[in-house]
């Protein structure tokens, strides 16, 4: 890429309405196929229209226009604006304020949550809607129906409507200069830039003359044309034809451009603005000289010699005195530097689409903008043989009257827009295609695509729109999608997300709503509080969360300092038993299995993936751990240092590791009714539920007591363990376990969280006393009662944090009377064959579902976008 001049402006998001083109691609098409886009009228729409019938007689009456269709429909419930308002409003306006969000929603931007400011440079034309519908309604007594009225009609509300709308904070400015108007509000939106006023700026304007099916009255010299069609340069040129219009450009400082990682339609190289004064023939007529000197103006800003400049979007309204003057202003121009010829191409749109009056100049940028992008240059319609009046032989110039390919000698493409207003405002803008700039970085393996809408109907509609720009464009780069999906839309109440892989899977996706991979929901609150689960010993296996380990930069960033933390405690690396080299996967599983590296190991993964949660905007409002789970929550409550909890999980696994194997027993039945089956050597380890526990004790106790329960057709289940946790055989080492917990400062905690020990919320008291944590480690794990306690709150999310479903499952049965309640997990279970960014991009998306708000900016921000 070329240095950046600091003087570039980067156009970054496009925006339109056009006759027969209701967005911006739509308009390509029609330029790059040569439709004219002008429609003729039958008496009987005309005289609909309220054109008299003796003036449809007059053989000099021409039924030609250009016109907008659906300028009826308009969307006031999404901009909050009441029925009464709606139909006050100028429809010019209405469709503007659309648009306005369309460009910025483009751009891949919410402003919102757009932390820079965003003026609005624009103009509007004539309300005939105010003159041909309204008046006859109005109480001329209601003073303030009067101002309400003034308010929703006239001109200069147009940009501070928009930026009050939009909630934009930089200048709103309304431009007026005729039909120079949108040109000259592009060349202000450039230099408010340039001056630091703002740091993105809308810039455009719109013209709907209504009524629109209506033609004109043909006179001699006039600037209408004769047959309906605009023939600009053409010897049979004899005007123009009228033509409704809407066009917005979102521009930026081209190295800010860059730097955001924006994309780039086209680049501002330079712009210019004067007046024709009084030296002319009137106050109509355009001036050689005031155009001559705009454009060279405009190059001499832009730094670019006229030889390097290999296309000229024309003012070109087909006139047989504005035509031949705006060439021999151009020849001027170009002449100051270069005396080739015949290099330039020159069109005009208005031979597409007559002249669109205010909207005219921003429609020619953009129609040359989309021509750089395209490396084409449509034809210039209606173009047999040049007016007697344009010596194109020995100009600069050529008309292109076929699609042609764009040629590159080497330097950049090219381009100047000329837009010139009655009265003799001129303005003149030089463009340059968009530079080549690298691809983006390193994304995930799997995307998350989310869409919202504020009502279902259009949920559907976007959802449409989506597969069908997929479908259009497999070349997108999906990830970058993904990016815009998330940080450049605001986000509604009605939502829908998936999670896909390649483009072709997306499509199949959205198209079928496979109800597998596509969630759907309507928000009924926001702000929902998210409780974080961490599960205990048990859940652990090799290779839990490898993949995030592998992409995940913050994830793999947590492990790495734990394990680097634990080497000392443990004498080992501990990441060679989470992630072992193929060969070593079996020794693993074994060590994995000891107790003094599988509590090490799941409070590393659990606190890592506690902390990705955390940087993507997911915090939890309260926490809930199973035995060990929980030195994972008062770890991110702050009662221990991640080095205290390190050290004091290690010293505990080890201890334990110490002790005489024993097992434990899961049993279908309540507490109550297991108490009275226990002996010495049996203790109640956990209840996790209220009809179920778990005995814990030697293994020749817990043999007699399965076979017991056997024979009563009981049927139990052994756990996977090798020792008798919270029950009698931890005995032996709780002095040993409250001298190494006293030896450490205990703190408050910052955030709540249930204690296993007693089903409750934890007490400062308890959370600072080592005794607490001795008990913790033996007396019964209460995960049952402190569930209850957690489902209290029905708009709770249960988040388990950590491998597995097992808390989530546990939680569930527990649902019985909180349906609203939603339960996610973080990893998946060992046995599915599931991507772990899969898995995770999946609850996040739900959570967003759910109304939670993530900051999809940090989110992205490991992809080094």
């Amino acid at each position: 890429m070329d240095q950046i001049n600091e003087l570039d402006i980067a156009i970054i998001g496009l925006s339109g309405r056009f006759p027969q083109a209701k967005d911006i691609n739509s308009f390509w098409q029609n330029l790059k196929d040569g439709v004219e886009c002008i429609s003729t009228f039958s008496e009987q729409e005309l005289l609909d229209s309220g054109i008299r019938p003796e003036l449809l007689k007059n053989p000099n009456y021409v039924r030609a226009r250009a016109v907008l269709s659906d300028i009826e429909m308009f969307d006031a419930a999404f901009f909050g604006l009441s029925a009464k308002e709606a139909k006050q409003l100028d429809p010019q306006q209405r469709l503007f304020l659309e648009s306005a969000w369309e460009v910025i929603e483009s751009a891949g931007y919410d402003p919102e949550k757009y932390a820079g400011s965003i003026g609005v440079y624009a103009g509007v034309g004539l309300n005939t809607y105010l003159l041909n519908n309204i008046p006859v309604n109005i109480d001329f007594q209601d003073v303030v129906g009067q101002y309400q009225l003034l308010i929703n009609s006239d001109k200069d509300f147009l940009s501070t409507r928009v930026s009050y709308k939009l909630n934009l904070t930089g200048p709103s400015v309304n431009v007026q200069t005729a039909c120079s108007t949108t040109l000259v509000a592009v060349h202000l939106a450039c230099q408010s830039l340039l001056n630091g006023e703002c740091d993105m700026a809308l810039a455009g304007g719109v013209s709907i003359l209504l009524p629109q099916k209506i033609g004109h009255l043909y006179t001699e010299g006039m600037i209408y044309s004769r047959d309906g069609h605009c023939r600009a340069f053409d010897a049979k040129a004899k005007g123009t034809v009228v033509g409704s219009g809407l066009g917005i450009v979102l521009l930026k400082r081209l190295e800010n451009a860059i730097a955001d990682r924006d994309y780039i339609h086209a680049i501002i190289k330079g712009s210019a603005i004067n007046n024709d004064g009084s030296l002319k023939v009137g106050y109509t007529a355009p001036s050689t000289e005031g155009q001559a000197k705009v454009i060279d103006q405009a190059q001499a800003v832009a730094e670019v010699d006229a030889e390097s400049i290999t296309y000229i979007e024309a003012h070109g309204t087909g006139t047989t005195l504005g035509d031949p003057i705006e060439i021999a202003a151009l020849t001027k121009a170009f002449r100051q530097s270069t005396q080739k010829k015949n290099f330039c191409a020159i069109g005009s749109l208005k031979t597409n689409m007559g002249h669109l009056d205010t909207a005219a100049g921003v429609a020619g940028l953009i129609k040359t903008v989309l021509a750089l992008k395209h490396k084409l240059i449509p034809p210039s319609l209606h173009f047999d043989e040049p007016s007697p009046n344009i010596d194109f032989a020995n100009s600069p110039f050529y008309v292109n009257t076929t699609l042609s390919e764009w040629n590159s000698n080497g330097t950049p493409r090219r381009a100047g827009v000329s837009s010139f207003g009655i009265g003799g405002t001129n303005a003149h803008v030089i463009l340059e295609e968009a530079p080549l700039l690298p691809p983006s970085g390193k994304s995930r393996p799997r995307h998350l695509l989310l869409i919202s809408a504020k009502t279902s109907s259009a949920l559907e509609q976007v959802t449409a729109n989506l597969g069908t720009h997929l479908q259009e464009n497999p070349e997108l780069n999906l990830a970058d999608l993904a990016y815009t999906l998330s940080c450049g839309r605001k986000a509604f109440e009605h939502r829908r997300m998936l999670v896909c892989q390649e483009i072709k899977e997306a499509v199949v996706a959205l198209t079928n709503l496979d109800s597998q991979q596509v969630f759907t929901n309507t928000l009924e609150s926001t702000d929902r509080p998210v409780v974080f689960m961490f599960p205990g010993q048990g859940s652990q296996y090799v290779n839990m969360a490898l993949e995030l380990y592998e992409t995940e930069p913050l994830f793999r960033q947590q492990v790495d300092l734990c394990s680097e933390i634990l080497k000392q405690e443990l004498e080992l690396d501990l990441r060679q038993i989470l992630y072992p080299q193929p060969e070593q996967t079996q020794i693993a599983k074994q060590q994995l299995e000891q107790t003094a590296i599988a509590q090490s190991a799941i409070f590393v993964v659990e606190y890592a993936l506690a902390k990705l949660w955390q940087s993507w905007g997911v915090y939890p409002q309260a926490m809930i751990g199973h035995s060990i789970g929980e030195y994972v929550a008062a770890t991110l409550a702050e009662v221990f240092s991640l080095e205290t909890a390190l050290s004091l999980v290690a010293a505990r696994g080890k201890m334990i590791q110490k002790l005489p194997k024993g097992a434990m027993l899961s049993t279908p039945l309540p507490a109550e009714q297991v108490q009275p089956l226990l002996t010495e050597e049996l203790s109640i380890a956990a209840i996790n539920e209220a009809f179920r526990c778990v005995i814990s004790g030697s293994t020749e106790a817990i043999d007699i007591l399965e076979n017991k329960l056997a024979s009563q057709s009981i049927e139990c289940r052994r756990l996977h363990t090798s020792h008798a946790f919270h029950s009698q055989m931890m005995e032996p080492i709780l002095d040993e376990f409250r001298q190494r917990v006293g030896q450490e400062s205990l703190k408050s905690p910052q955030i709540p969280f249930i204690s296993s020990l007693t089903g409750d919320w934890i007490k400062e008291s308890q959370a600072t006393d080592p005794n607490h944590w001795v008990q913790h480690l033996r007396q019964t794990v209460l995960f049952a009662k402190g569930i209850e306690k957690l489902l209290q709150n029905p708009e709770q999310i249960l988040l388990e944090v950590g491998p597995g479903r097992t808390l989530g499952s546990l939680s569930k049965r527990h649902l019985a009377h909180h349906e609203q309640k939603l339960v996610l997990a973080s990893v998946r279970h060992p046995q599915e064959e599931l991507s772990d960014v899969a898995f995770l991009l999946n609850s996040l998306g739900h959570l967003w579902l759910a109304g939670i708000e993530v900051d999809w900016s940090r989110f992205y921000i490991q992809e080094e976008r």
